[in-house]
């Protein structure tokens, strides 16, 4: 293991206490992590190219999601592919941390963030208000907005000048398109 830290994706994802190990192994996806007691401990979930600590150089790696994350939705996953909780709300943007600030790089053509024009190219500022300087608090800021179908405002930077867009988020899974076995 070379670090267990918060994980957060371009994609609208982010997981606490993340496992990360080195060096990459090919085939990790779903694969066990296994802790010297013998007990599984993570299922293989992403290549990564930082598996070390923000304090250490960049080494590619394995990112591992923790079993006890997965323990208390892992009955509503098997019988209905989806967990019982109320969906998150989602916007559809895909976004980098750059140079101090949140990019957005791509917009989901279907997703809400493009109806509310939303463009690749804009610099996310601020949620509901709140100031926003990196994934984590982005999620966490709409995500803590409600459920999904809550709006949520945005405050952009696009071509030097401060807009205001107002979303209004939907369920990821109405959207993407999921595994046929459930």
């Amino acid at each position: 293991v070379s670090s267990v830290r918060e994980f957060a994706g371009y994609w609208e994802y982010l997981i606490s206490g993340a496992i990360f190990t080195e060096p990459p192994h090919p085939i990790w996806s779903g694969a066990a992590l296994i802790d010297p007691e013998g007990k599984v401990v993570g299922i293989g979930s992403l290549f990564v190219q930082d598996a070390e600590d923000e304090n250490a150089d960049k080494q590619p790696g394995n990112m591992f999601v923790p079993v006890d994350l997965l323990k208390p939705i892992f009955e509503s996953l098997i019988e209905k592919g989806r967990t019982e909780h109320p969906p998150r709300p989602w916007l559809g943007i895909y976004t980098v941390e750059t140079m101090g600030h949140l990019l957005i790089t791509s917009v989901s053509e279907r997703g809400p963030a493009a109806d509310a024009g939303v463009e690749p190219g804009d610099v996310l500022l601020a949620v509901n208000g709140r100031e926003v300087k990196s994934l984590a608090d982005l999620y966490r800021e709409i995500w803590g907005s409600g459920e999904a179908g809550v709006p949520v405002d945005l405050a952009l930077l696009r071509d030097q000048k401060m807009i205001e867009v107002s979303v209004i988020t939907v369920d990821r899974s109405q959207i993407m398109r999921r595994p046929a076995s459930h």
